[in-house]
């Protein structure tokens, strides 16, 4: 347990250091009351035993800060003039306890012992209400832009049924959020859900961990191993990454989502399974087929039920629910108590790009609450390359709608490869429309 001493007597201090260190507390020490504050905001502590009268700072406006800051922490109160204004007002504000001096040791010490059980007893309250929280909200996938609300809707309709569901977006979109809240709300949810990054292993690797294989299949299998495919039979799998996989791999891939039949490696005896696939890729899978990389019959299994993740960048009016959500996030896990955002600070993380998603906001926000020394997150607490390219962005002269156009319209043509189909589409204009924009837009 952690213990702060707040008085403005050395030899007292150093006593009841002492008599603390002995029954096995870690004891920090402050003579003022904005040294006391400042040790707050850098450890967390179980209980604080507060002097009233300070040199600095009145002992009852320590107390109002002490809470702001650390509100799980359990003050004791210590005066030797005691008053029964002093004695209200401090009960009042939140002290669990008011001493006079001097006292009892030994009774002192069992009060200190019964102010930790209520601390631990607080967090351990706050920390299940906050995992309930967290387990009700799509595993935290959260937003209130249009684009999330249809996200949400499309999880609801999908995920009581069997089908195949390809998930598509960039790096830090959520693709695994969504596939858990599919998984959590369909009728396999009480069955085991798996998670493979098909990027992070090599064929026969990955071959392997999904079929499993037979002892002699190859140099070191000395005996049978199950693959997920069997561990997970009656459950969900989850294939992040499923554009990186080889032609080879597919073959074998597709077989299984046609039939619900494999074989293990080595093994000459085929097995069923029935598995649910949830499929994720932050690639283009219709240009992998235009460059024979990917199965065209393999992608049309896959891509039974369609959910397209769009950038942070494309949805700005996510980000303020997010910045709530991963602050209150942060603070948990760190302990701080950061309430909000500054205005500037919102600002400049609406100007950002966030090439990284919501993942790099995620962790662009716990560093902030790491840095911050307050109960906001003030510009000063971002990083330089954020706030700069904010910064950029703000100075430069307003584009004109048709600039905008253009500007929208050769950013699909480029994530597109140059497909004039697949960009109409992703645009809602037929391809007559597209061919049929000013020459100045140079798009064709």
């Amino acid at each position: 347990m952690n213990l702060l001493i707040v008085d403005d007597e050395s030899s007292f201090r150093l006593h009841l250091k002492h008599v603390f260190e002995r029954q096995g507390y870690s004891v920090a020490e402050a003579k003022s009351g904005f040294e006391a504050i400042e040790k707050a905001k850098q450890t967390l502590f179980d209980v604080i035993l507060l002097d009233i009268i300070l040199p600095d700072i009145d002992g009852l406006e320590v107390l109002k800060q002490l809470h702001l800051i650390s509100p799980f922490a359990q003050v004791i109160m210590m005066t030797g003039n005691a008053t029964v204004e002093n004695a209200i007002a401090s009960m009042k504000l939140g002290a669990y306890d008011y001493l006079v001096k001097p006292f009892d040791f030994e009774e002192l010490s069992i009060l200190v012992k019964r102010a930790q059980d209520l601390a631990r007893l607080k967090r351990e309250r706050e920390a299940a209400e906050h995992e309930k929280s967290f387990r009700s909200r799509f595993e935290e996938f959260i937003g209130q832009s249009e684009h999330t609300r249809q996200v949400m809707q499309l999880v609801e309709r999908v995920a009581p049924t069997n089908s195949t569901v390809l998930i598509t977006g960039e790096t830090g979109t959520g693709k695994e959020l969504i596939a858990r809240a599919i998984y959590r709300k369909s009728v396999r949810s009480d069955k085991p859900f798996i998670v493979i990054n098909c990027s992070a292993m090599q064929d026969t690797l990955l071959e392997s961990e999904l079929f499993g294989y037979i002892k002699g299949a190859f140099t070191g299998a000395v005996k049978n191993k199950s693959g997920l495919i069997e561990v997970v039979n009656s459950g969900t799998l989850f294939l992040d990454e499923i554009g990186d996989v080889s032609p080879e791999f597919q073959t074998k891939l597709l077989r299984f989502l046609e039939s619900g039949e494999y074989r293990p490696l080595g093994s000459t005896h085929t097995y069923k399974s029935d598995v649910r696939i949830i499929a994720a890729t932050n690639r283009d899978l219709k240009q992998l087929m235009q460059q024979d990389q990917f199965r065209e019959d393999l992608y049309y299994r896959l891509n039974v039920f369609n959910i397209h993740l769009l950038p942070l960048r494309e949805r700005p009016e996510d980000i303020p629910i997010l910045v709530d959500h991963f602050l209150s996030k942060s603070c948990f896990a760190l302990k701080k108590c950061v309430k909000k955002c500054h205005p500037q600070a919102m600002k400049i993380l609406q100007s950002y790009h966030w090439p990284g998603n919501v993942r790099e906001l995620e962790n662009v926000l716990e560093r902030a609450v790491i840095l911050s020394d307050g109960q906001e997150i003030k510009a000063e607490d971002l990083p330089a390359d954020i706030k700069q390219t904010s910064f950029e962005m703000n100075k430069t002269t307003p584009l004109k709608l048709a600039d905008l156009e253009r500007q929208h319209i050769l950013n699909i043509l480029q994530k597109t490869g140059g497909n004039k189909t697949e960009t109409a589409r992703l645009l809602g204009i037929s391809k007559k429309s597209l061919y049929h924009k000013p020459h100045k837009y140079g798009v064709m």
